[in-house]
């Protein structure tokens, strides 16, 4: 199967999306993480996290929400979140993606595009507020941004 490469890995925006998933490290097969936090086209933030180490290969698998589309991937932890900052409620891992088919990206992307945006200045770890995550849907749907 071909595979093209992720380009602009830092530019994609963070999505709040909710959902279950499966990481497993790559060389134990050892599950580490079954939540999906947040979800860009190039990595998720995922938890509850056994310890891992930053640079390990994990496999990753999780449906899109309110669809049968699975994405199946070969990831690297790009960051680990040990909880003990302030806003850091838990242990969380941040996962990059290798590469995604192109398919697995279209519907990923398309799915992203309906998502609120993780809001800014906020702890990767710490929920949104639904009234927060209400408003920034608005302004996403209206191509709004929000001024300080």
């Amino acid at each position: 199967m071909f595979r093209v490469p992720i380009k602009n890995r830092s530019r994609t925006s963070r999505r709040t999306l909710r959902a279950r998933c499966q990481v497993v490290r790559e060389r134990d097969f050892r599950l580490v993480a079954d939540r999906v936090k947040n979800l860009s086209a190039s990595g998720m933030l995922v938890a509850p996290a056994d310890p891992v180490l930053t640079g390990e290969r994990l496999i990753v698998s999780f449906r899109l929400p309110q669809s049968d589309f699975w994405i199946d991937a070969e990831a690297v932890v790009s960051r680990v979140v040990h909880g003990r900052r302030a806003g850091e409620n838990t242990r969380a891992l941040g996962v990059q993606f290798d590469n995604l088919d192109p398919e697995a990206r279209r519907a990923l992307e398309l799915c992203l595009c309906h998502a609120p945006p993780v809001p800014p200045g906020r702890s990767a770890s710490e929920p949104p507020t639904p009234a927060l995550v209400r408003a920034l849907a608005r302004l996403s749907a209206t191509g709004t941004t929000a001024r300080a």
